[in-house]
């Protein structure tokens, strides 16, 4: 799909950060991993699906406090069209030492046939 490859796309523009879809090799913060994870809704159209927005989420990993990344990253998903997404959570993780920024998206787009 097409206008899913358009978020890995703009993630992999950001200076600084390597971006990885599903995981990540060993390497060290930060880094970004985002994913689709499923269907939030579709248009179907005689008996056959011609729509459907996709959701899934962006993680960044950083050990930087008010990390710039932050900002680019929202920056990024802001500059593409049919996305939608929002900052679902932000968290210390105590096992790794790095702050965690996850967003949430949903990308809406023809179905290809």
């Amino acid at each position: 799909m097409n206008y899913l490859k358009q978020i890995g796309e703009a993630l992999d523009s950001i200076e600084g950060v390597n971006a990885y879809h599903y995981w990540r090799p060993q390497m060290h913060a930060p880094y970004i991993v985002w994913a689709e994870d499923g269907e939030e809704t579709s248009l179907e159209a005689n008996s056959h699906k011609r729509e459907q927005m996709l959701r899934g989420y962006v993680d960044l990993f950083t050990k930087t406090e008010f990390d710039e990344l932050f900002y680019e990253v929202q920056k990024a998903m802001n500059s593409l069209d049919k996305v939608m997404w929002n900052l679902e959570s932000v968290q210390y993780e105590d096992e790794t030492n790095l702050i965690h920024y996850e967003w949430r998206f949903y990308v809406f787009g023809k179905v290809e046939e």
